[in-house]
Protein backbone atom coordinates (compact mmCIF):
# COMPACT_ATOMS: atom_id res chain seq x y z
CA UNK A 1 0.00 0.00 0.00
CA UNK A 2 1.23 4.18 -0.05
CA UNK A 3 2.34 6.06 2.99
CA UNK A 4 -0.95 7.67 2.90
CA UNK A 5 -2.98 4.34 3.23
CA UNK A 6 -0.41 3.27 6.15
CA UNK A 7 -0.59 6.68 7.91
CA UNK A 8 -4.67 5.90 8.13
CA UNK A 9 -4.13 2.58 8.77
CA UNK A 10 -1.64 2.89 11.59
CA UNK A 11 -3.82 5.88 13.17
CA UNK A 12 -7.27 3.34 12.74
CA UNK A 13 -5.21 0.99 15.23
CA UNK A 14 -3.86 3.80 17.51
CA UNK A 15 -7.55 4.67 18.13
CA UNK A 16 -8.51 1.42 18.25
CA UNK A 17 -6.18 0.49 20.56
CA UNK A 18 -6.41 3.61 22.85
CA UNK A 19 -10.27 3.56 23.10
CA UNK A 20 -11.85 2.41 26.75
CA UNK A 21 -14.91 1.00 27.69
CA UNK A 22 -17.38 2.67 30.21
CA UNK A 23 -14.99 1.42 33.14
CA UNK A 24 -11.93 2.91 31.98
CA UNK A 25 -10.58 -0.33 30.40
CA UNK A 26 -8.99 -0.73 27.00
CA UNK A 27 -11.60 -2.06 24.90
CA UNK A 28 -8.55 -4.41 23.09
CA UNK A 29 -6.30 -5.33 26.18
CA UNK A 30 -2.93 -4.51 25.91
CA UNK A 31 -1.86 -8.13 25.20
CA UNK A 32 -4.29 -8.08 22.54
CA UNK A 33 -2.89 -5.08 21.09
CA UNK A 34 -0.37 -5.93 18.33
CA UNK A 35 2.81 -3.79 17.62
CA UNK A 36 2.70 -2.35 14.13
CA UNK A 37 4.98 -3.74 11.73
CA UNK A 38 6.26 -1.24 8.87
CA UNK A 39 8.33 -2.13 6.06
CA UNK A 40 9.40 0.10 3.47
CA UNK A 41 11.99 1.72 1.14
CA UNK A 42 13.83 4.19 3.15
CA UNK A 43 13.24 7.91 2.50
CA UNK A 44 9.43 7.43 1.93
CA UNK A 45 7.97 9.27 5.14
CA UNK A 46 7.67 6.49 7.79
CA UNK A 47 8.82 8.23 10.46
CA UNK A 48 7.36 11.59 9.20
CA UNK A 49 3.29 10.08 9.58
CA UNK A 50 4.31 9.02 12.89
CA UNK A 51 4.58 12.53 13.87
CA UNK A 52 1.84 13.60 11.89
CA UNK A 53 -0.34 11.11 13.84
CA UNK A 54 0.59 11.71 17.00
CA UNK A 55 -0.21 15.50 16.53
CA UNK A 56 -3.75 14.60 14.86
CA UNK A 57 -4.14 11.62 17.76
CA UNK A 58 -3.29 14.14 20.59
CA UNK A 59 -0.84 11.95 21.97
CA UNK A 60 2.90 11.42 22.81
CA UNK A 61 5.70 10.45 20.43
CA UNK A 62 8.82 9.11 21.24
CA UNK A 63 10.61 7.76 18.17
CA UNK A 64 14.24 6.00 18.63
CA UNK A 65 16.51 4.48 15.68
CA UNK A 66 17.27 1.19 16.93
CA UNK A 67 21.06 0.84 15.45
CA UNK A 68 22.14 3.50 17.82
CA UNK A 69 21.35 1.35 20.68
CA UNK A 70 23.62 -1.41 22.73
CA UNK A 71 22.23 -4.13 24.34
CA UNK A 72 23.12 -2.70 27.36
CA UNK A 73 21.28 1.02 26.79
CA UNK A 74 17.89 -0.55 25.17
CA UNK A 75 17.31 -3.47 27.87
CA UNK A 76 19.17 -1.99 30.76
CA UNK A 77 22.46 -2.49 32.85
CA UNK A 78 22.36 -5.16 35.11
CA UNK A 79 22.98 -5.25 39.13
CA UNK A 80 22.71 -7.06 41.94
CA UNK A 81 19.80 -7.19 44.33
CA UNK A 82 19.48 -9.41 47.73
CA UNK A 83 16.43 -11.49 47.02
CA UNK A 84 14.76 -13.90 49.67
CA UNK A 85 13.16 -17.47 49.01
CA UNK A 86 12.26 -20.01 51.74
CA UNK A 87 13.94 -17.90 54.57
CA UNK A 88 17.30 -17.54 52.54
CA UNK A 89 18.71 -14.72 51.10
CA UNK A 90 20.07 -15.20 47.50
CA UNK A 91 21.87 -12.37 45.40
CA UNK A 92 19.48 -11.99 42.17
CA UNK A 93 20.57 -10.10 39.06
CA UNK A 94 17.91 -7.16 38.19
CA UNK A 95 18.32 -4.54 35.44
CA UNK A 96 18.37 -0.64 35.52
CA UNK A 97 15.32 0.69 33.77
CA UNK A 98 15.70 0.29 29.93
CA UNK A 99 16.92 4.08 28.35
CA UNK A 100 14.16 3.88 26.01
CA UNK A 101 11.60 2.47 28.74
CA UNK A 102 12.62 5.83 30.83
CA UNK A 103 12.29 8.22 28.02
CA UNK A 104 8.90 7.23 27.68
CA UNK A 105 7.87 8.36 31.68
CA UNK A 106 10.33 11.37 30.54
CA UNK A 107 7.64 12.28 28.16
CA UNK A 108 4.67 11.32 30.11
CA UNK A 109 5.86 14.26 32.29
CA UNK A 110 7.56 17.07 30.17
CA UNK A 111 4.08 16.49 28.70
CA UNK A 112 1.29 15.09 30.61
CA UNK A 113 0.28 13.36 28.05
CA UNK A 114 -0.19 9.56 29.29
CA UNK A 115 -0.82 7.44 26.45
CA UNK A 116 1.31 7.90 23.00
CA UNK A 117 3.18 5.92 20.18
CA UNK A 118 7.01 4.49 21.02
CA UNK A 119 8.22 4.51 17.40
CA UNK A 120 11.58 2.14 16.58
CA UNK A 121 13.06 2.66 13.65
CA UNK A 122 15.62 0.49 11.76
CA UNK A 123 14.21 -2.67 13.99
CA UNK A 124 15.46 -5.67 11.46
CA UNK A 125 18.66 -3.93 11.12
CA UNK A 126 19.52 -4.48 14.72
CA UNK A 127 23.31 -6.14 15.96
CA UNK A 128 23.25 -9.60 17.12
CA UNK A 129 23.73 -9.20 20.89
CA UNK A 130 20.31 -6.66 20.68
CA UNK A 131 18.00 -9.07 17.90
CA UNK A 132 16.65 -11.88 20.72
CA UNK A 133 15.66 -8.35 22.74
CA UNK A 134 13.91 -6.81 19.65
CA UNK A 135 12.07 -10.23 18.87
CA UNK A 136 11.25 -9.96 22.98
CA UNK A 137 10.16 -6.40 22.86
CA UNK A 138 7.78 -6.93 19.77
CA UNK A 139 6.62 -9.91 21.45
CA UNK A 140 6.64 -9.27 24.75
CA UNK A 141 5.85 -5.46 24.98
CA UNK A 142 8.82 -5.18 27.03
CA UNK A 143 12.49 -4.59 27.53
CA UNK A 144 14.57 -6.56 29.95
CA UNK A 145 12.13 -6.89 32.93
CA UNK A 146 10.51 -3.43 32.11
CA UNK A 147 7.44 -3.63 30.28
CA UNK A 148 6.16 -0.44 28.06
CA UNK A 149 3.53 1.66 29.74
CA UNK A 150 0.09 0.93 29.50
CA UNK A 151 -1.95 3.22 26.57
CA UNK A 152 1.47 3.20 24.61
CA UNK A 153 1.14 1.87 21.21
CA UNK A 154 4.19 0.08 19.86
CA UNK A 155 4.87 0.90 16.07
CA UNK A 156 8.38 -0.17 14.44
CA UNK A 157 9.83 -0.07 11.41
CA UNK A 158 12.09 -1.48 8.90
CA UNK A 159 13.85 -2.04 5.84
CA UNK A 160 13.26 -4.68 3.02
CA UNK A 161 16.49 -6.30 2.62
CA UNK A 162 17.45 -5.54 -0.58
CA UNK A 163 17.97 -1.75 0.45
CA UNK A 164 20.31 -2.47 3.98
CA UNK A 165 22.63 -5.68 4.05
CA UNK A 166 22.09 -5.44 7.80
CA UNK A 167 18.25 -6.81 7.44
CA UNK A 168 17.35 -9.72 9.25
CA UNK A 169 14.36 -11.91 9.05
CA UNK A 170 11.66 -12.06 11.68
CA UNK A 171 10.44 -15.97 12.04
CA UNK A 172 6.98 -16.64 11.81
CA UNK A 173 6.53 -16.92 15.69
CA UNK A 174 7.34 -12.86 15.53
CA UNK A 175 5.39 -11.70 12.86
CA UNK A 176 2.49 -13.64 13.87
CA UNK A 177 2.67 -11.28 16.57
CA UNK A 178 2.62 -7.74 14.49
CA UNK A 179 0.16 -5.93 12.22
CA UNK A 180 2.60 -5.91 9.34
CA UNK A 181 2.03 -3.06 6.98
CA UNK A 182 3.84 -3.03 3.78
CA UNK A 183 4.33 0.16 2.26
CA UNK A 184 5.44 1.25 -1.54
CA UNK A 185 6.20 4.77 -3.56
CA UNK A 186 3.45 6.30 -4.89
CA UNK A 187 4.21 9.43 -6.84
CA UNK A 188 0.58 10.47 -6.61
CA UNK A 189 0.66 10.60 -3.04
CA UNK A 190 3.60 12.32 -2.52
CA UNK A 191 2.44 15.19 -5.23
CA UNK A 192 -0.74 15.53 -3.25
CA UNK A 193 1.28 16.02 -0.08
CA UNK A 194 3.89 17.91 -2.00
CA UNK A 195 0.73 20.10 -2.72
CA UNK A 196 -0.35 20.78 0.70
CA UNK A 197 3.00 21.52 2.38
CA UNK A 198 4.15 23.73 -0.36
CA UNK A 199 6.88 21.88 -2.11
CA UNK A 200 9.07 24.23 -4.50
CA UNK A 201 7.12 24.25 -7.60
CA UNK A 202 9.93 23.41 -9.82
CA UNK A 203 10.42 20.17 -8.36
CA UNK A 204 6.22 19.09 -8.70
CA UNK A 205 6.52 20.18 -12.31
CA UNK A 206 9.75 18.35 -13.25
CA UNK A 207 8.18 14.79 -11.18
CA UNK A 208 5.34 15.56 -13.08
CA UNK A 209 7.07 15.17 -16.53
CA UNK A 210 9.47 12.12 -15.56
CA UNK A 211 7.36 10.42 -12.29
CA UNK A 212 9.80 7.68 -12.40
CA UNK A 213 12.58 9.56 -10.86
CA UNK A 214 10.37 10.08 -8.04
CA UNK A 215 11.82 7.20 -6.15
CA UNK A 216 14.71 5.32 -7.43
CA UNK A 217 17.72 2.95 -6.04
CA UNK A 218 19.86 1.55 -8.34
CA UNK A 219 23.39 -0.89 -7.48
CA UNK A 220 25.91 0.16 -10.01
CA UNK A 221 29.78 -0.12 -9.63
CA UNK A 222 30.14 2.68 -7.86
CA UNK A 223 27.80 2.03 -5.25
CA UNK A 224 24.40 2.76 -4.52
CA UNK A 225 22.66 5.58 -6.65
CA UNK A 226 19.49 6.99 -5.27
CA UNK A 227 16.80 9.54 -4.98
CA UNK A 228 13.76 9.72 -2.59
CA UNK A 229 10.76 11.47 -1.74
CA UNK A 230 12.96 12.59 1.31
CA UNK A 231 15.55 14.13 -1.09
CA UNK A 232 13.39 16.17 -3.02
CA UNK A 233 11.79 17.81 0.20
CA UNK A 234 14.83 18.42 1.81
CA UNK A 235 16.35 20.18 -1.85
CA UNK A 236 12.51 21.81 -2.25
CA UNK A 237 13.52 23.74 1.32
CA UNK A 238 17.00 24.55 0.13
CA UNK A 239 16.14 25.77 -2.74
CA UNK A 240 13.19 28.23 -1.31
CA UNK A 241 15.76 29.48 1.07
CA UNK A 242 18.76 30.09 -2.12
CA UNK A 243 16.19 31.71 -4.02
CA UNK A 244 15.51 34.31 -1.26
CA UNK A 245 19.58 34.39 -0.53
CA UNK A 246 20.15 34.77 -4.78
CA UNK A 247 22.41 31.83 -4.09
CA UNK A 248 22.91 29.76 -7.06
CA UNK A 249 21.38 25.73 -7.50
CA UNK A 250 23.89 23.59 -10.07
CA UNK A 251 24.26 20.34 -10.42
CA UNK A 252 26.72 19.74 -7.26
CA UNK A 253 24.36 21.12 -5.33
CA UNK A 254 21.22 19.15 -6.31
CA UNK A 255 23.59 15.67 -6.34
CA UNK A 256 23.83 16.40 -2.48
CA UNK A 257 20.36 15.77 -1.95
CA UNK A 258 19.25 13.69 -5.44
CA UNK A 259 22.44 10.85 -5.06
CA UNK A 260 21.69 9.80 -8.72
CA UNK A 261 24.10 11.56 -10.97
CA UNK A 262 21.63 11.06 -14.22
CA UNK A 263 18.15 12.77 -11.90
CA UNK A 264 20.39 15.14 -10.87
CA UNK A 265 21.99 16.30 -13.96
CA UNK A 266 18.29 16.41 -15.52
CA UNK A 267 16.62 18.31 -12.28
CA UNK A 268 19.16 20.47 -12.13
CA UNK A 269 18.91 21.27 -16.21
CA UNK A 270 15.40 21.97 -16.02
CA UNK A 271 15.49 24.34 -13.51
CA UNK A 272 17.82 26.41 -15.23
CA UNK A 273 14.52 26.07 -18.31
CA UNK A 274 12.26 26.42 -15.43
CA UNK A 275 13.25 29.67 -14.20
CA UNK A 276 14.11 30.40 -18.11
CA UNK A 277 10.39 29.71 -18.87
CA UNK A 278 9.24 32.35 -15.64
CA UNK A 279 11.36 35.25 -16.71
CA UNK A 280 11.04 34.85 -20.77
CA UNK A 281 6.82 34.40 -20.92
CA UNK A 282 6.79 36.78 -17.39
CA UNK A 283 4.12 35.06 -15.14
CA UNK A 284 4.16 37.58 -13.10
CA UNK A 285 2.91 40.13 -15.69
CA UNK A 286 0.30 37.07 -17.18
CA UNK A 287 -1.38 36.41 -14.07
CA UNK A 288 -1.80 40.71 -13.51
CA UNK A 289 -3.89 40.45 -16.66
CA UNK A 290 -1.10 41.13 -19.25
CA UNK A 291 -0.73 39.16 -22.48
CA UNK A 292 1.42 39.78 -25.24
CA UNK A 293 1.44 38.61 -28.70
CA UNK A 294 4.73 37.61 -28.62
CA UNK A 295 4.19 35.05 -25.70
CA UNK A 296 1.10 33.19 -27.35
CA UNK A 297 3.56 32.83 -30.68
CA UNK A 298 6.43 31.91 -28.47
CA UNK A 299 4.53 29.26 -26.79
CA UNK A 300 2.71 27.62 -29.76
CA UNK A 301 5.87 26.54 -31.21
CA UNK A 302 7.11 25.26 -27.53
CA UNK A 303 7.79 21.27 -26.64
CA UNK A 304 5.26 19.83 -24.77
CA UNK A 305 7.58 20.14 -21.54
CA UNK A 306 8.30 23.62 -22.08
CA UNK A 307 4.11 24.00 -22.10
CA UNK A 308 3.99 21.95 -19.20
CA UNK A 309 6.06 23.90 -17.32
CA UNK A 310 4.34 27.52 -18.24
CA UNK A 311 1.32 25.43 -16.58
CA UNK A 312 3.36 24.58 -13.87
CA UNK A 313 4.51 28.19 -13.42
CA UNK A 314 0.89 29.35 -13.63
CA UNK A 315 -0.10 26.73 -10.79
CA UNK A 316 2.09 27.68 -8.46
CA UNK A 317 1.61 31.67 -8.90
CA UNK A 318 -2.22 30.81 -8.07
CA UNK A 319 -1.36 28.27 -5.41
CA UNK A 320 0.45 30.99 -3.54
CA UNK A 321 -1.86 33.15 -3.47
CA UNK A 322 -4.81 30.59 -2.38
CA UNK A 323 -2.16 29.70 0.06
CA UNK A 324 -1.73 33.59 1.54
CA UNK A 325 -5.98 33.58 1.27
CA UNK A 326 -6.13 30.67 3.09
CA UNK A 327 -3.75 31.40 6.25
CA UNK A 328 -5.70 34.66 6.13
CA UNK A 329 -8.75 32.74 6.69
CA UNK A 330 -7.72 30.71 9.36
CA UNK A 331 -5.93 33.73 11.44
CA UNK A 332 -9.29 35.66 11.15
CA UNK A 333 -11.87 33.06 12.16
CA UNK A 334 -9.29 32.20 15.39
CA UNK A 335 -9.26 35.90 16.26
CA UNK A 336 -13.10 35.84 15.58
CA UNK A 337 -13.26 33.47 18.22
CA UNK A 338 -11.23 35.21 20.73
CA UNK A 339 -13.04 38.60 19.94
CA UNK A 340 -16.61 36.72 20.62
CA UNK A 341 -14.84 35.56 24.06
CA UNK A 342 -13.82 39.64 24.44
CA UNK A 343 -16.95 40.60 23.74
CA UNK A 344 -19.06 38.46 25.99
CA UNK A 345 -17.07 39.47 29.05
CA UNK A 346 -16.85 43.18 28.37
CA UNK A 347 -20.97 43.57 27.78
CA UNK A 348 -21.13 41.62 31.07
CA UNK A 349 -19.04 43.28 33.63
CA UNK A 350 -18.85 45.97 35.27
CA UNK A 351 -15.03 46.57 34.86
CA UNK A 352 -13.27 50.43 35.78
CA UNK A 353 -11.01 51.79 33.00
CA UNK A 354 -7.98 50.59 34.18
CA UNK A 355 -9.29 46.75 34.25
CA UNK A 356 -10.44 46.74 30.31
CA UNK A 357 -7.08 46.73 28.49
CA UNK A 358 -6.90 43.59 31.24
CA UNK A 359 -9.16 41.36 29.18
CA UNK A 360 -7.69 40.94 25.97
CA UNK A 361 -3.97 41.19 28.22
CA UNK A 362 -5.73 37.83 30.03
CA UNK A 363 -6.80 36.13 26.71
CA UNK A 364 -3.35 36.79 25.26
CA UNK A 365 -1.78 34.82 28.09
CA UNK A 366 -3.98 31.82 27.37
CA UNK A 367 -3.05 32.32 23.92
CA UNK A 368 0.69 31.64 24.64
CA UNK A 369 -0.02 28.95 27.31
CA UNK A 370 -2.05 27.31 24.60
CA UNK A 371 1.10 27.60 22.37
CA UNK A 372 3.88 26.50 24.93
CA UNK A 373 1.98 23.94 26.38
CA UNK A 374 1.25 22.10 22.42
CA UNK A 375 5.04 22.64 21.92
CA UNK A 376 5.79 21.01 24.73
CA UNK A 377 4.28 18.43 23.95
CA UNK A 378 4.72 18.35 20.45
CA UNK A 379 1.65 18.65 18.99
CA UNK A 380 2.33 21.87 17.04
CA UNK A 381 3.18 21.97 13.17
CA UNK A 382 5.14 25.10 12.10
CA UNK A 383 2.20 26.71 10.18
CA UNK A 384 0.14 26.61 13.54
CA UNK A 385 2.19 27.63 15.76
CA UNK A 386 3.12 30.69 13.51
CA UNK A 387 -0.73 31.45 13.52
CA UNK A 388 -0.65 31.14 16.97
CA UNK A 389 2.18 33.56 17.65
CA UNK A 390 0.81 35.69 14.82
CA UNK A 391 -2.43 35.75 17.20
CA UNK A 392 -0.22 36.91 20.22
CA UNK A 393 0.89 39.83 18.49
CA UNK A 394 -2.23 41.19 16.81
CA UNK A 395 -3.94 40.62 20.32
CA UNK A 396 -1.04 42.89 22.32
CA UNK A 397 -1.67 45.43 19.26
CA UNK A 398 -5.37 45.26 20.96
CA UNK A 399 -4.61 45.76 23.98
CA UNK A 400 -2.46 48.72 23.64
CA UNK A 401 -4.72 50.58 21.75
CA UNK A 402 -7.44 50.20 24.36
CA UNK A 403 -4.66 51.34 26.40
CA UNK A 404 -4.43 54.46 23.96
CA UNK A 405 -7.79 55.45 23.32
CA UNK A 406 -9.16 54.82 27.31
CA UNK A 407 -12.36 53.65 26.72
CA UNK A 408 -15.33 54.31 29.45
CA UNK A 409 -16.63 51.04 29.92
CA UNK A 410 -17.12 47.52 28.16
CA UNK A 411 -19.20 48.08 25.14
CA UNK A 412 -16.99 51.26 24.62
CA UNK A 413 -13.68 49.34 24.50
CA UNK A 414 -15.71 46.35 22.29
CA UNK A 415 -16.82 49.41 19.49
CA UNK A 416 -13.10 49.94 19.85
CA UNK A 417 -12.39 46.13 18.99
CA UNK A 418 -14.74 45.46 16.74
CA UNK A 419 -13.26 48.03 14.25
CA UNK A 420 -10.06 46.47 14.89
CA UNK A 421 -11.01 43.03 14.18
CA UNK A 422 -13.00 44.80 10.59
CA UNK A 423 -9.20 45.45 9.25
CA UNK A 424 -8.42 41.84 9.25
CA UNK A 425 -11.47 40.92 7.34
CA UNK A 426 -11.14 43.63 5.16
CA UNK A 427 -7.61 42.22 4.56
CA UNK A 428 -9.14 38.82 4.31
CA UNK A 429 -11.78 40.14 1.16
CA UNK A 430 -9.11 42.09 -0.26
CA UNK A 431 -7.20 39.18 -0.95
CA UNK A 432 -9.98 37.09 -2.03
CA UNK A 433 -10.13 39.77 -4.28
CA UNK A 434 -6.87 39.49 -5.45
CA UNK A 435 -7.16 35.69 -5.91
CA UNK A 436 -10.21 35.98 -7.88
CA UNK A 437 -7.97 38.57 -10.85
CA UNK A 438 -4.94 36.38 -10.98
CA UNK A 439 -7.59 33.08 -11.40
CA UNK A 440 -9.41 34.97 -14.23
CA UNK A 441 -6.30 36.36 -15.71
CA UNK A 442 -4.51 32.82 -15.73
CA UNK A 443 -8.12 31.32 -17.75
CA UNK A 444 -7.32 34.42 -20.13
CA UNK A 445 -4.18 33.47 -20.96
CA UNK A 446 -5.20 29.77 -20.70
CA UNK A 447 -8.14 30.65 -23.38
CA UNK A 448 -5.78 33.01 -25.35
CA UNK A 449 -3.22 29.82 -25.79
CA UNK A 450 -4.69 27.10 -25.79
CA UNK A 451 -8.52 26.88 -25.62
CA UNK A 452 -10.05 24.06 -24.65
CA UNK A 453 -6.65 21.59 -24.71
CA UNK A 454 -5.59 19.34 -22.89
CA UNK A 455 -3.00 22.31 -21.15
CA UNK A 456 -6.35 23.62 -20.02
CA UNK A 457 -7.33 19.92 -18.64
CA UNK A 458 -3.95 20.33 -16.86
CA UNK A 459 -4.26 23.31 -15.16
CA UNK A 460 -7.87 22.33 -13.91
CA UNK A 461 -6.37 19.37 -12.60
CA UNK A 462 -3.65 21.55 -10.57
CA UNK A 463 -5.99 23.06 -8.72
CA UNK A 464 -8.30 20.06 -8.02
CA UNK A 465 -5.57 18.75 -6.50
CA UNK A 466 -5.03 21.11 -4.05
CA UNK A 467 -6.87 22.10 -0.49
CA UNK A 468 -5.79 25.72 -0.79
CA UNK A 469 -7.34 25.61 -3.82
CA UNK A 470 -10.38 23.88 -3.31
CA UNK A 471 -11.22 26.27 0.18
CA UNK A 472 -10.95 29.17 -1.97
CA UNK A 473 -13.03 27.83 -4.84
CA UNK A 474 -15.84 27.05 -2.10
CA UNK A 475 -15.82 30.76 -0.95
CA UNK A 476 -15.25 32.70 -4.32
CA UNK A 477 -17.34 32.13 -7.55
CA UNK A 478 -15.53 31.60 -10.69
CA UNK A 479 -17.73 30.62 -13.40
CA UNK A 480 -15.07 29.53 -16.10
CA UNK A 481 -14.01 27.26 -13.37
CA UNK A 482 -16.73 25.47 -13.38
CA UNK A 483 -17.69 25.65 -16.57
CA UNK A 484 -14.83 23.95 -17.78
CA UNK A 485 -14.66 21.69 -14.86
CA UNK A 486 -18.12 20.94 -16.27
CA UNK A 487 -16.75 20.48 -19.30
CA UNK A 488 -14.36 17.81 -17.77
CA UNK A 489 -16.70 15.79 -16.16
CA UNK A 490 -18.81 15.16 -19.48
CA UNK A 491 -15.91 14.36 -21.55
CA UNK A 492 -14.80 11.90 -18.73
CA UNK A 493 -18.29 10.49 -18.38
CA UNK A 494 -18.29 9.99 -22.23
CA UNK A 495 -14.82 8.02 -22.32
CA UNK A 496 -16.04 5.60 -19.45
CA UNK A 497 -19.41 4.99 -21.39
CA UNK A 498 -17.31 4.13 -24.28
CA UNK A 499 -15.19 1.70 -22.59
CA UNK A 500 -17.76 0.16 -20.92
CA UNK A 501 -19.27 -0.63 -23.93
CA UNK A 502 -16.55 -1.57 -25.01
CA UNK A 503 -16.26 -4.12 -22.21
CA UNK A 504 -19.69 -5.21 -22.70
CA UNK A 505 -19.04 -5.98 -26.41
CA UNK A 506 -15.85 -7.93 -25.21
CA UNK A 507 -17.94 -9.94 -22.71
Amino acid sequence: MNIKRAKQEIKDAVEAYLLKDKYGDYEIPAVRQRPVLLLGAPGIGKTQIMEQIARECGIGLVAYTITHHTRQSAIGLPFISEQEYDGQKKAVTEYTMSEIVASIYEKMKKTGLREGILFIDEINCVSETLAPAMLQFLQCKTFGNHPIPEGWVIVAAGNPPEYNKSVRDFDVVTLDRVKKIQVEPDYEVFREYALKTQIHPAVISYLDVRPGNFYQMETTVDGKMFATPRGWEDLSRLLEVYEKLGKPVDKEVVRQYIQHDRIAGEFANYLELYRKYKNDYAIDRILKGEIRESMIKKLSHASFDERLSVISLLLSGCMAEFHRIRVQELFTEILYGKMKKAGAKLRESTLSEEEIPGVIGDIQKEVQQEREGKKRAELLNREEERRLLHLEEVLGIYETELMKQHPENGPAAFDILRELFSAEREKYEKFQEEGSRMLEHAFDFLETAFGNSQEMVLFLTGLNRSEDAAAFLCSCECERYHRYSQSLLTESDREIRKEIERLSKEG
